[in-house]
């Protein structure tokens, strides 16, 4: 009887919690649809324009009415789209009522190629006339680097700056596998593919190294050209700064003229009421998830019949119809099929962030690709990362823009099929039999290793795949194969370094895409859709809730360090062959 009472009243508890989680979810829901009408916003003159960018930015705004609101103390999970930040900028430079921008922030989450748009976007926005001011307490290098567009940056006295060169680092589980039993079997084409290095060995191969370096030092020098080019400081002078690391002192970055001025916020305050004309006490700023609603100037073209579409591919390559965190190949597939079919879409601009993935899936997009390019012009547009099946899908387009600090090519193919007989038998006593009718009925297999027949049939699967990724590539790009092939193997290029290898056309944000998908369909007067449609935010919702809570728990409390789960999980999920990148570029 006693336990009967206790399980009642946990039970009753039970109910109890469950019921309260739901009421404030729909508490929130609530709020959030009222704060996400679309009702108009009007800002009053001299209004200043602020941009934290503390949000992750992804090119695309997620479809997510209750985006920022926290359940049950899991934290925030807003995420900014590039586009949306773009289009605002744009929107304040012809803003009579926006005296100027102010840039507040420390760390901005975000790769270098997309600090890079926006910061080109800054760029084109003085040309209005109108001030950029940038303060912080502490400076990441990101957040520097787009800090140097401002006609003052101002660092707390106590504040640093976090500028010490680029990195990128590696996990190697040979090691846990070895301890394991566990053996990573693998077939790989291109002496630079070393997605699978970490399953084969305990530290970068020589060819690794070499690559990595090169595209290292390659973003690292036109990230210094870009602070010697506002700042007047020579390059040599910002790499002593970094090897000595002087700058984490506030004194020396003022010294050495990295910032104008050592102040506190009260002190930038008063320097942004002055400049605004404002006549508060503290100065009224205006945000950007604001701002989004406020109605754009009138460009007197009238409606537009004319669009292109924008095709957002952003994550892994997956085969199927996986959600928005995936280019899957059947919701990439389908949008090119409907902007094909739909004559008021007069181009598209492809826009791509991608370290690859299924060598399938590409095939897949890259079909859809070339089918529309006979049809109306396509230009790829890469953001950070597109390599590897992120170029394969990208290969087939008219134009190919990148940024110089994309991370491309990787053109290469491997497959691994993990053999876990050793571990099952060895460490927990398990052992495996098997019946079948052929001799490779039981092929593939993780409970056996392959024999010599199952590997050459693998290795011949991968180098097919090549040798189409190959001719795809000469293909869409006018080279000779040869030429392609002495570039491929594997090999990851920036952008910049890209251009002159004839995989990119031209050095250029999603803007500069635009442009050209314009000029190439003889548009002056036309609208942009975005596509594939996102999903419906309620349904999201729900899935994340039910789904998603372990995840934004880990990231809440392991914070930056979170991407070290990340490469973990996106290594299980490798099935097939591949075409992926395994870097991970530190840039904050």
């Amino acid at each position: 009887m006693k336990t009967f009472f206790k399980m009642l009243l946990a039970s009753i508890l039970g109910v109890i919690i469950a019921g309260l989680l739901l009421f404030f979810i729909l508490i929130g829901i609530g709020s959030a649809l009222i704060s996400s009408g679309d009702g108009v916003v009007e800002i009053e003159p001299n209004s200043i324009l602020k941009l934290t960018l503390d949000n992750e930015i992804f090119d695309r705004e997620p479809n997510n009415p209750l985006a920022g609101i926290n359940f049950a103390g899991i934290g925030k999970d807003r995420q900014d789209g590039l586009i949306e930040i773009l289009d605002n900028i744009k929107k304040a430079k012809d803003d009579a009522n926006i005296k100027g921008i102010y840039l507040e922030f420390s760390l901005v989450q975000a790769r270098i190629a997309t600090i890079e748009e926006i910061r080109n976007a800054l760029i084109d926005f003085k040309n209005s006339g109108k001030f950029i001011i940038a303060y912080a307490e502490v400076y990441t290098q990101g957040s520097y680097y787009l800090a140097t567009v401002a006609d003052k940056i101002y660092l707390n006295p106590q504040g640093s700056i976090d500028f010490v060169g680029l990195r990128s680092e590696t996990m190697f589980f040979k090691g846990t596998l070895d301890k394991l039993g566990v053996e990573a079997q693998i077939v790989r084409h291109g002496k630079f593919k070393s997605a699978i290095e970490p399953f084969m060995s305990d530290k970068m191969s020589q060819e690794n190294k070499l690559q990595v370096t090169e595209f290292l030092n390659s973003i690292w020098g036109h990230y210094l050209s870009g602070i010697s080019e506002r700042r007047n400081i020579s390059k040599n002078q910002l790499n002593v700064l970094a090897d000595k690391m002087i700058l984490a002192d506030a004194d020396s970055c003022l010294a050495y003229k990295i910032v104008d001025s050592l102040l506190f916020k009260d002190q930038v305050n008063s320097k942004l009421l002055k400049l605004s004309g404002q006549k508060s006490k503290v100065p009224e700023f205006i945000g950007l998830s604001k701002y989004e609603k406020v109605p754009k100037k009138p460009s007197g073209k009238g409606f537009a019949k004319s669009k292109i579409a924008i095709i957002f591919a952003q994550g892994e390559v997956v085969v199927g119809n996986e959600g928005e965190n995936f280019i899957a190949s059947d919701r990439i597939s389908k949008a090119f099929r409907d902007a094909r079919n739909d004559s008021s879409i007069k181009a598209i601009v492809f826009r791509i962030n991608s370290p690859g993935g299924s060598a399938l899936a590409s095939d897949i997009i890259w079909r859809e690709v070339k089918l529309t390019t006979k049809v109306k012009p396509v230009i790829a547009s890469m953001g950070d990362l597109a390599a590897s099946g992120g170029y394969y899908i990208a290969c087939a387009a008219d134009n190919i823009v990148a940024s110089p600090s994309t991370i491309t090519g990787s053109i290469g193919v491997f497959g691994m099929l993990i053999n876990v007989k050793q571990f099952l038998n060895q460490k927990l006593g398990i052992t495996s039999d098997v019946a079948r009718t052929n001799e490779h009925s039981d092929f593939p297999t993780i409970l056996r290793p392959m024999n010599n027949n199952e590997k050459a049939i693998m290795q011949f699967e991968v180098d097919k795949i090549y040798k189409t990724f190959i001719e795809h590539v000469a293909e869409g790009r006018n080279l000779d194969k040869k030429k392609v092939d002495e570039i491929a193997q594997g090999r990851v290029w920036t952008g910049a370094d890209a251009i002159g290898l004839g995989l990119v056309d031209t050095i250029g944000g999603l803007n500069v895409a635009i442009a050209i998908a314009a000029k190439k369909a003889k548009l002056i007067n036309y609208r942009l859709i975005n596509l594939p449609k996102l999903e419906d935010p309620f349904e999201k919702l729900i899935s994340e809730i039910t789904g998603d809570v372990k995840t934004k728990i880990l990231k809440s409390e392991l914070g930056t360090d979170y991407k070290y789960i990340q490469q973990y999980k996106s290594l299980l999920k490798m099935n097939g062959i591949q075409a992926r990148l395994p870097f991970d570029i530190e840039v904050y």
